[in-house]
């Protein structure tokens, strides 16, 4: 029978994760073999390159510091334990050696727990071996381990992983495709098809490469309509080039090549690409047998809605959509893809209603080439979730004599759309960052104006307006007017790492560690959002803004997304590799718990109450503020920052 000592133990742990995860029994068992330790101040716990022993450790009381050494022998400060923390956990899983120095800085008091008893249980108890991962992943690379415990898990559960991401192969045979030669008949390739039950037939040449595809469609707008004989080749109304994929392409590759481009159907052949053997082919209509709840589904239907109170019951299906998808633990670069291409088909559809409006009310078409802009998150590719409005509008530059009316045109239209887009669940913009608003709906040549002066001129206003215009993507017209932006922009920066350049990485410093001395989160001291934790001003916006001025230093334009910018620079910069991946994914990981946080609740997501936070979910944002402390100490350095503050 349990004595008193362990039911001391006991009471202490079974509110801490991972212990809290134990059923009493398993609990009451490790806390008869935790050892009870005293550490007087400087002694040391263990130190680095140790083997490992057979307990690893809890802070009853005080403080624990680990250290790791840089190349001249020096330490630094890696962690402080303070009481409830855990350490030296790496041995447990990873049999390996201590990487750490732990050293007491104050009395302390350690829980000492046996890991051969604690061992045994885990294989019992998979969210235990889910915390332990992450929170080794916090001393050695940045939520490797918390992934690989997550796959884990979800094949222990399902036997297989999500079907998204496995190869469309494993899900489902392509068809062999039925193909034709370029100088058959028509008359000929509609019987094939006809014989085969199939809506589409590949054109192929003799090495049997893809160069065309002839559809359903393509027979009822051109032979049944009479516009084309049946007996010319197929060549004559073939659509080429085809897009091809490869064999090994998964659900979510081809479900992602299909809404970006358009097509109904892909092609898949040996090396995916229209210079090899074709191998199969996929269409729209297969894919939706495999999904029933696919995106494709969703932008269909947006495409023919015809009011924004359609849409907005479109948007809540897509959170439906993106909460399953983060519950299976798919990757966040299909989800803001996926959830970009269907934010972008709602602007677009708005656009369209706010233009058959303008007809109605007799404005008339658009009397200049125009570009709509989605700015900040959305303009990054990742708005997951719906939040306010920011947006601008660039059209073409028309003579002076025409100018105000062209402006007058668009500021009406930017009217409709914001109006339409806030019904849908886009809320106006609080400071007014819209299209609707005179000074952000321009011409092409005072767009230029507008960013030379906040380029050259280093106000507050100006650095806050270009850390949301800077971020600019425009979703309506064919890309040449946001072009022209930014060939400018780069052509104002000269190449050179410039005083504006040195400000917006200054400005990337105005949240350091979103952690106090003492490891707690710094949290709001006042207001509507007290003792909240803010996560996209104290630990979003940091990995944005660095991620945005590296990118125009190194002037890499239409790359907008920040994992995607992160990913340029590791290629770009190999020494900075490391820092660069980490940040990655430390933004990945916030940015999925700010989507689960505001499914949950029904906001915006960006606040939260330390309090409601999983252990795990606190353990995971806190590892991920040590990418943003190094991120930030690499713009300080590069832009010799410490000179200017």
């Amino acid at each position: 029978m349990p004595n008193q000592i362990t039911y001391r133990v006991y009471d202490f742990l079974k509110d801490i994760a991972p212990f809290s995860y134990l059923d009493q029994e398993s609990l009451l068992r490790v806390a008869s073999r935790v050892e009870v330790r005293y550490q007087p101040p400087g002694t040391v716990v263990f130190r680095p390159g140790e083997p490992p022993r057979d307990r690893f450790f809890v802070v009853k009381e005080g403080i624990i510091e680990l250290y790791s050494e840089d190349a001249d022998g020096q330490e630094m400060l890696v962690e402080r334990c303070g009481e409830r923390d855990i350490f030296g956990i790496r041995p447990l899983l990873a049999e390996d050696t201590y990487v750490f120095l732990a050293r007491a800085v104050e009395e302390s008091l350690l829980y000492a727990i046996n890991s051969e008893g604690f061992r045994d249980i885990i294989p019992h108890h998979p969210r235990v071996l889910e915390y332990l991962a992450t929170s080794m992943a916090g001393s050695s690379r940045y939520n490797l381990e918390y992934r690989a415990a997550r796959r884990q898990k979800t094949d222990d559960d399902n036997g297989q992983l999500e079907p998204d991401l496995l190869p469309l192969q494993s899900l489902h045979r392509s068809r062999e495709p039925v193909v034709c030669q370029a100088n058959e008949t028509i008359m000929e390739a509609a019987r094939r098809m006809t014989d085969h039950g199939i809506g589409s037939i590949l054109v192929v040449n003799e090495e049997h490469h893809p160069i065309g595809i002839v559809t359903d469609r393509d027979l009822r707008r051109c032979v049944a309509t009479g516009v084309v004989s049946r007996k010319l080749p197929v060549l004559t109304i073939m659509s080429s080039p085809v897009a091809c994929i490869p064999v090994d392409a998964t659900v979510a590759d081809v479900q992602i090549r299909m809404l970006k481009t358009g097509y109904h159907h892909l092609v898949q052949t040996e090396d995916g690409t229209d210079k090899s053997r074709v191998t199969g082919i996929v269409s729209e209509h297969d894919l939706l047998l495999l999904q029933g709840n696919n995106p494709a589904v969703v932008i269909q239907e947006i495409g023919s809605a015809r009011s924004a109170g359609y849409l907005r019951e479109l948007r809540d299906r897509a959170e439906r959509l993106l909460s399953g998808y983060l519950e299976k633990e798919v990757a966040i670069g299909y989800i803001t893809a996926v959830m970009t291409q269907i934010n972008d088909e709602i602007i677009r559809k708005c656009i369209k209603l706010g233009l058959a409006r303008m007809q109605a009310d007799g404005h008339g078409n658009p009397p200049a080439l125009f570009d709509w802009l989605t700015l900040g998150s959305q303009g990054r590719g990742e708005q997951l979730l719906r939040t306010d409005q920011d947006n601008a509008l660039i059209f073409e530059d028309v003579s002076p004599s025409r100018y105000n009316s062209t402006k007058d045109y668009f500021l009406k239209l930017a009217d409709y759309v914001t109006e339409f887009l806030n019904e849908v669940g886009y809320h106006y913009c609080d400071g007014d960052m819209m299209a609707s608003n005179p000074k952000w709906c321009l011409s092409v040549s005072r767009w230029k104006d507008q960013f030379s002066e906040w380029m050259h001129e280093n106000t507050a206003e100006n650095l806050l307006n270009t850390s949301i215009f800077f971020d600019y993507r425009g979703v309506w017209g064919d890309g040449t007017l946001p072009d022209k932006l930014t060939t400018h922009i780069f052509s104002e920066m000269g190449g050179q790492s410039t005083r504006f350049q040195a400000s917006l990485a200054m400005a990337a410093l105005q949240n350091p560690s979103p952690l106090t001395f003492f490891r707690n989160f710094v949290v709001e001291r006042s207001g509507e959002h007290k003792d909240q934790f803010d996560l996209k001003a104290r630990a979003m916006r940091p990995l944005t803004d660095a991620a945005r001025v590296l990118i125009l230093q190194a002037q890499q334009g239409n790359i907008n997304n920040t994992l995607r910018r992160y990913e340029a620079l590791a290629k770009l910069e190999p020494q900075n590799a490391r820092v660069y991946e980490e940040a990655a994914e430390a933004y990945e990981l916030l940015i999925r718990l700010r989507a689960e946080l505001g499914l949950k609740r029904g906001d915006n997501g960006r606040f939260v109450r330390p309090e409601e936070l999983t252990q795990v979910q606190r353990l995971l944002l806190r590892n991920s503020f040590n990418p943003v402390k190094e991120i930030q100490q690499l713009l300080e350095i590069r832009f010799q920052l410490t000179f200017l503050r």
